[in-house]
């Protein structure tokens, strides 16, 4: 296993010795994608880089109030745009933005369940909701004590 890790501004990389061996996937966190021209909003939350298929998955997992998943679905799509064409001239792979958005009382859009089955693995909606639920009260706790 090989792991390197930088401050946590910086980013963290994770793979096994199969994946950088094949070369595989590669995934990154916290990180800028460093672009020919000066791009806003050039950092994801996690890019999911398939190096055989020739894809590119750019993830962001906000928070916001419940009222605000699904206008924040399209707003984080419509942020990556300029990124999405950079990646694809640089990396010459097929990019998409898959927003994950969990209301901050658990709330979730039509189209979640659409977009968190692209992302690989396995993964379970409730515990989702949980999680975002628990932060949310954790964030209370924090400030009303």
């Amino acid at each position: 296993m090989k792991t390197e890790h930088a401050s946590k501004s910086q980013f963290t990389t994770e793979t096994t010795s199969e994946a950088s061996q094949a070369g595989k996937v590669t995934i990154l966190w916290n990180q800028q994608v460093q672009a020919d021209r000066t791009i806003p909003n050039n950092k994801p939350d996690i890019i999911i880089r398939g190096n055989e298929k020739g894809t590119c998955m750019l993830i962001d997992v906000p928070i916001p109030r419940d009222r605000n998943v699904v206008k924040k679905e399209a707003e984080k799509i419509l942020k990556y745009k300029d990124l999405i064409i950079e990646i694809q001239r640089m990396w010459n792979v097929k990019t998409q933005v898959t927003p994950v958005i969990i209301g901050a009382t658990g709330t979730i859009s039509k189209s979640f369940r659409k977009y968190l089955s692209s992302v690989p693995g396995k993964h379970d909606t409730k515990e989702l909701q949980k999680t975002a639920v628990l932060g949310t009260a954790h964030t209370l706790r924090e400030v009303l004590m």
